[in-house]
């Protein structure tokens, strides 16, 4: 609705209103009338008319005729010199990535006002509290507005440089769903099938960049276990409990050959790394057997293009296959001293599983306690509850 609408209006801020106008609208019409069979479109028409009685009250409507079009017929009619990006949810996507705002500005803004990703669970992505985060969004739509900077969509020979900002957008929208931060369930299936399917879009667009047939890899290999990942009864199933014969083998032989197109290429960046790394998982016949050395020279080579200590995090786990969970934790230990972990949970949690592993049962549930301190989503808190029950039973005996 609000990429709908803004393709209208021209201004994000008057598009936001609209689309509230139109929620208001069907409170009172579906009450009167009933619920429309198209309610979606009913939303969007409503919002986008409100959008052009403001822009007929601002005495520009003539000026805005060319964007007056309705779904319907953008799919007859072609604007002059074609349009870049076909879509309307893409379209407003590398629209906010405009190179005028600041890298995480363009990221939090776009989560929050295109993906429709709460506040808080952006923060968690980018490891800051609510309130920082709260105020980037704020920042950035202040700066939109008073800069002037407007609604329009880019020209294809403008995509490449939003193009980063644009990968980054997706590949937190797909994490927020490949495990919520917040709720009840493990995997918000919605933001996940939204991230795959603007993922295919992207790579329709540029099909030749590598680091978009890595992102769509990454995202399809991940996903291939989404059924795996919990049991009947909804406990959290971690990897090595999932039962592999149930993967999506068609998301994982495309992912695969995804991941060989984006090497072929000779530039091979983080989206293509991940998706390499999820990969082996992928092929590997059971969690043991897993080419865990592979593993970490793959991070090691992602750790030179993207320097995150989020990463570093995942390479120590990996490390604890090769090595043994001692040189993990030594590891993890190093990077609980960096401030951007601080309240990320699976630091604690990653933590704890090492100890336990190693046979230090009270240690172990201390991490434990601390990770249950930070989790939000039920099925996470679940899951370490259970693990903290049985260090406790094995420190007792």
């Amino acid at each position: 609705m609000l990429a709908a609408t803004a393709r209208v209006a021209g201004d994000l801020d008057v598009a936001e209103e609209c689309v509230q106008d139109a929620y208001v609208a069907a409170l009172a019409a579906w009450a009167r009338d009933g619920v429309p069979d198209k309610p979606g479109a009913w939303l969007t028409a409503t919002a986008k008319r409100k959008a052009l009685d403001v822009l007929r009250r601002e005495k520009v409507f003539r000026s805005k005729m060319p964007l007056l079009v309705e779904p319907a017929e953008a799919e007859m009619v072609e604007e002059p010199g074609g349009d870049p990006v076909p879509d309307d949810r893409l379209r407003l996507v590398f629209t906010c990535c405009h190179p005028a705002l600041a890298r995480e500005a363009q990221v939090a803004l776009t989560l929050r006002l295109v993906c429709g990703v709460a506040t808080g669970d952006i923060a968690r992505a980018f490891l800051v509290t609510e309130t920082t985060m709260a105020a980037r969004v704020t920042r950035a739509k202040k700066k939109i507005a008073a800069a002037r900077i407007p609604y329009r969509v880019p020209e294809a020979a403008e995509l490449p440089e939003r193009l980063d900002a644009v990968l980054t957008v997706i590949h937190l929208l797909f994490t927020a769903g490949h495990t919520a931060p917040t709720g009840a369930d493990l995997v918000r299936a919605d933001l996940v099938d939204r991230a795959v399917h603007l993922t295919r879009m992207l790579l329709a667009l540029m099909p030749d960049e590598p680091e978009v047939r890595g992102l769509l890899a990454l995202l399809l290999l991940t996903d291939a276990r989404r059924a795996t990942r919990t049991d009947a009864a909804g406990r959290l199933l971690v990897l090595e409990e999932q039962d592999r014969s149930r993967w999506d083998r068609a998301a994982m032989a495309e992912g695969n050959q995804l991941v060989l197109g984006a090497f072929r290429t000779g530039r091979v960046g983080r989206y293509a790394l991940q998706a390499a790394i999820a990969s082996l998982h992928a092929v590997a016949p059971s969690y043991a057997a897993t080419d865990w050395p592979q593993v970490v020279r793959l991070y090691d080579e992602l750790l030179k293009r993207w320097p995150s200590p989020v990463v570093a995090l995942n390479r120590a786990v990996a490390v604890s296959m090769v090595d043994g969970p001692a040189a993990a934790l030594a590891e993890v230990d190093a990077l609980a001293a960096d401030p951007h972990l601080a309240g990320y949970h699976y630091l604690p949690a990653i933590r704890a599983d090492l100890l336990r592993r190693l046979d230090r049962p009270a240690e172990a549930a201390d991490a434990y306690r601390e990770a249950l301190k930070l989790v939000d989503n039920d099925a996470e808190r679940a899951f370490l509850t259970t693990r903290l029950t049985e260090v406790g039973a094995t420190h007792r005996s």
